[in-house]
């Protein structure tokens, strides 16, 4: 086992194809939403991918599960870059992902424009409008538009992607009208919706969009996707299961704390 670097670190394991990562409760670890945006994204099976806002590499890591593409991600936190590094050649990935630490905004500037097939991204959520903002730098970071806003994120993947290239972002329903409003501005036409809820009853508290460099209007709405079953219990529905573990897994795991929104 690789030695830890940080005394607050651990390894967790991501439950599939003998995956781990290195996390830390200092800094912002990932959830639910990174996990279904590497299984919905719409990637290539040779080429190149992107992910924006990598954090600790979660997607790259579990992109490498679907595609022999290179992948790449792109993380403005040294910390949480480095954690990815390590994860990644934990995990002796080091040939097929390679992760960068710098400003999406200005990543262009190096590779060039139009540049991969397909860009992933877990953008933070949350505009500044002078709410409270965590007091762990880390966290306020990956939830708040401290360093990149939703229309920064969407002129990158513009300037990155090849003209029919796809991206896939994970976000807030509270927001899809502004994101399918810029992704237009910014010649990305929407070509899949899926809304996830938490349970059948209750709203949607996540969205997975897809998007086509320069594609003509034809956007499909997926069926939803449901995360617990509803008898009360934490339990996963089957499809869940079968994003988590596999088509065959009984395994259960316990619900995450912001899951019902």
């Amino acid at each position: 086992m690789m030695e830890e670097k940080n005394k607050s670190e651990r390894i967790d394991d991501l439950l599939t194809h003998n995956l781990r990562i290195i996390q830390s409760d200092e800094v912002f670890s990932f959830s639910m939403d990174a996990v279904l945006l590497a299984r919905f994204a719409g990637i290539p099976v040779h080429g190149k991918i992107l992910d924006l806002c990598t954090g600790n590499g979660v997607v790259p890591l579990l992109l490498t599960t679907r595609t022999k593409a290179a992948i790449e991600g792109i993380e403005i936190q040294p910390r949480l870059a480095d954690m990815a590094r390590r994860s990644v050649a934990m995990n002796g990935l080091q040939g097929r992902i390679t992760i960068r630490e710098g400003d999406l905004r200005t990543l262009f500037e190096v590779t060039g424009h139009g540049v991969y097939d397909a860009i992933t991204v877990n953008p933070p959520y949350m505009p500044l409008n002078g709410s409270d903002i965590k007091l762990n730098p880390h966290q306020a970071i990956a939830r708040h538009e401290l360093n990149c806003t939703l229309e920064e994120v969407i002129l990158a993947c513009t300037r990155l992607i090849r003209t029919g290239g796809k991206i896939s972002m994970v976000h807030r329903p509270q927001r899809l009208g502004e994101i399918i409003s810029l992704m237009r501005i910014h010649r990305l036409e929407p070509k899949r919706i899926r809304f996830v809820h938490p349970r059948a009853h209750l709203e949607a508290n996540m969205v997975l969009i897809e998007a086509m460099r320069d594609a003509k209007p034809d956007v499909r709405l997926l069926p939803p996707l449901i995360v617990y079953e509803g008898n009360g219990r934490n339990q996963y529905t089957a499809e869940m299961q079968e994003i988590y573990f596999g088509k065959d897994s009984g395994t259960q795991a316990e619900s995450k704390p912001d899951i019902e929104g």
